[in-house]
């Protein structure tokens, strides 16, 4: 059985009785697409490739095995790994994302996910060129945004390629600024000179270190810059008090289907963190943080910009969504409209 990386081949050879073979990458990658490999709790594997998912019939694991392995991993990396803690996400040497579940939660065998990201480093330049980002008005306003310390939230459902446009962007910031990443498995990789990057703890055998406590912690240590992997829980609610009390130019992403969901999520999840807040003022409080929403959206394999909308010069009065205008035609993804955002 083939995969692509061959450190994961190492790891995935430490669970399996069979040798996996590490293909070399291709000299010139079409897009930064992370390959997906998956095993599920029937010991069947699937591997995805260009946006399509395949069986690998030719690869089984037997009763037992895959769990064992996993025990293995969860060791090395100093993670619990039992019925009491059954989930497991590490990022393994070659920079690749697995995930795992193991029984009772799922039966009769481990669930297993490794994604695998490619090596290439991709410029706006490059989105442009292999038609992530549609148009090279959209390339502007994107450069000029990160240029102007604007705060970006890029939205997307999982696999439209929120982490390689993320890293785009980032990459963008100037050379002398201080950048501090917070992730829970480390997947933004930046060319620039001044980045401390941090990564959430859980289910490990010292104390839990949230997102929420390390962006706390990250406003202490003077960045100019702070991107977040994905803004899931509580952290909402420090990030929404960041960005809104001088913390400019900040880049995360989050799960959603639209750009307006994404902003409604955002939301909702400050409201879930602090328990006397209202959804009014949640929505208040996201339209005066975040400037611009980029929506990306996978069609037929193919990972693009669906959908750019910044924030507007109107009044607040005005529902929460009229707020926030489209920089592109709903029917045609290649015509954008003029930027409203202003200074």
């Amino acid at each position: 059985m083939k995969f692509s990386s061959p450190n994961t081949s190492v790891i995935l050879g430490a669970i399996s009785p069979e040798p996996v073979q590490a293909e070399q990458p291709e000299a010139a990658e079409p897009v930064n697409q992370p390959a997906e490999i998956m095993c599920n709790p029937d010991s069947t594997c699937w591997i995805e490739r260009e946006g399509t998912i395949r069986p690998a019939s030719e690869h089984r694991f037997k009763a037992g095995e895959l769990h064992a392995g996993l025990e293995v991993i969860a060791n090395k990396f100093g993670k619990q790994l039992d019925a009491s803690h059954p989930i497991l996400n590490v990022r393994l040497p070659d920079g690749s994302r697995l995930s795992a579940i193991i029984p009772p939660v799922v039966g009769p065998e481990p669930l297993l996910n490794i994604r695998i990201f490619g090596r290439r480093n991709y410029s706006l330049d490059d989105l442009v060129e292999c038609g992530t980002i549609p148009a090279p008005q959209i390339l502007d306003q994107l450069r000029t945004a990160v240029a102007g310390r604007k705060n970006i939230l890029i939205s997307g459902a999982t696999g439209t390629g929120k982490t390689t446009l993320l890293n785009s962007l980032a990459n963008e910031i100037p050379n002398e600024e201080r950048i501090f990443t917070i992730e829970d498995t480390a997947e933004i990789r930046l060319t620039k000179t001044h980045v401390i990057s941090s990564e959430s703890q859980s289910n490990t055998h010292k104390e839990e270190v949230s997102f929420d406590t390390l962006l706390k912690a990250a406003l202490r240590h003077r960045p100019d810059r702070i991107i977040l992997g994905e803004v899931r829980g509580p952290e909402a609610r420090t990030l929404l008090d960041a960005m809104n009390t001088g913390h400019e130019g900040t880049l995360t992403t989050i799960h959603a289907s639209s750009a307006e969901g994404a902003l409604r999520r955002i939301a909702a999840l400050a409201v879930r963190a602090a328990g006397q807040m209202t959804i009014q003022d949640a929505e208040e409080e996201v339209r005066a943080a975040i400037d611009i929403v980029v929506q990306l959206t996978r069609v037929n394999g193919h990972r693009m910009v669906k959908e750019v909308v910044c924030r507007a010069r109107i009044p607040t009065a005005l529902p929460f969504h009229s707020c926030f205008l489209s920089l592109t035609n709903h029917r045609c993804p290649r015509a954008v409209a003029h930027f409203l955002c202003g200074e």
